[in-house]
């Protein structure tokens, strides 16, 4: 009987299980930063132990969580394994732009857990692509800027970088709003036998560049339809635990945000009472005081008599 997802780590590595259902297809991610791409932590496994790549390059890497996903899976198989994260870390319109912490953040977790696997190269990717020689990439990750110009554009200067039988990742070939045009890419490299489309996630293009060269990989893509489900479906509930993992993780964070947001709203209302309560005794002692007392009649006079009026009979002009 063929393992499923829902058979647990127990029997991982069992003689009958499905080529995609290895032990590598169970790990978890060591590190959870927020990322659009929580759900590919099982494949991201699951692919490095299929290609054993000596050279990965990343074009975008954000927060890092593909990037380090690629590396414990390396750090957990045993392999010499170089990522090469590229970015800016700037962001764009699509994920935003934000300051010097995210970059902060990664470099950090990079030399702590990754030192001898993690290599941050900060800059555009096309200033960087002479760092890295043709055919001597084996996995390629394109997730930089989304628009379909920009990914032609990163596809098309890269593509030459990846040996033969080495792998293209696309991530969000499923997004087709708000200027995404990752899928139409997607719809003109992806050929029979040599890619696979995940859906979940955001949409995951997994490309060939020429005949694969490792068993696992040939039977991905050459999966016939019914299999292609079981695997899309497998890696989409593998991916949910590692969602939840993730939520789990970050969910005291966010309740320290929202304590610290209903604490400052509360220092707030309690600063507002006390300055309206120093207003209520200035009034008092105003009103207290002998000089409001003894102008009392004039103030009575005034409220009684026209301004035009009052001012005439006392000598002095209205105010126009």
């Amino acid at each position: 009987m063929e393992l499923s997802v829902e058979a647990g780590p127990a029997r991982q590595g069992h003689a009958n299980a499905p080529f995609w259902l290895t032990p590598a297809a169970y790990w978890m991610p060591a590190h959870f930063p927020t990322s659009a791409w929580w759900t590919h932590g099982a494949f991201a496994a699951w692919i490095v132990d299929a290609v054993r790549p000596s050279v990965v390059v990343e074009l975008g890497t954000h927060f890092g969580y593909s990037c380090f996903a690629f590396a414990e899976a390396a750090k957990r198989l045993g392999l010499r394994t170089t990522i090469n994260a590229l970015d800016t870390w700037e962001g764009d319109h699509h994920a935003g732009f934000y300051g010097e912490e995210v970059f902060e953040y990664v470099d950090g977790v990079a030399r702590s857990d990754y030192p001898e696997s993690v290599r941050l190269v900060r800059g555009r990717f096309d200033e960087s692509r002479s760092l890295f020689p043709d055919r001597s990439v084996d996995l390629l990750h394109i997730d930089g800027r989304h628009g379909y110009e920009d990914v032609l554009a990163d596809f098309s200067e890269w593509r030459s970088a990846v040996r033969p039988g080495g792998v293209v990742l696309f991530h969000d070939i499923a997004e087709k709003g708000n200027g995404f045009g990752v899928w139409r890419l997607w719809d003109e490299v992806a050929t029979h036998g040599r890619s696979f489309a995940f859906s979940h996630g955001h949409g995951l293009g997994v490309l060939s560049i020429g005949e694969p060269t490792t068993p696992s990989l040939r039977a991905l893509f050459e999966a016939d339809a019914a299999t292609a489900d079981r695997i899309r479906a497998d890696f989409g509930r593998l991916g949910d635990v590692a969602a939840r993992q993730a939520w789990l993780l970050t969910l005291p964070r966010e309740l320290d945000q929202l304590r610290a947001e209903v604490q400052s709203r509360a220092s707030h209302e309690e600063q507002q009472e006390v300055e309206l309560d120093a207003q209520r005794k200035h009034i008092q002692a105003m009103t207290d005081s002998s000089s409001w007392r003894i102008t009392a009649p004039l103030r009575a006079m005034a409220r009684r008599c026209p301004r035009g009026r009052a001012s005439s009979e006392s000598g002095i002009p209205p105010v126009p």
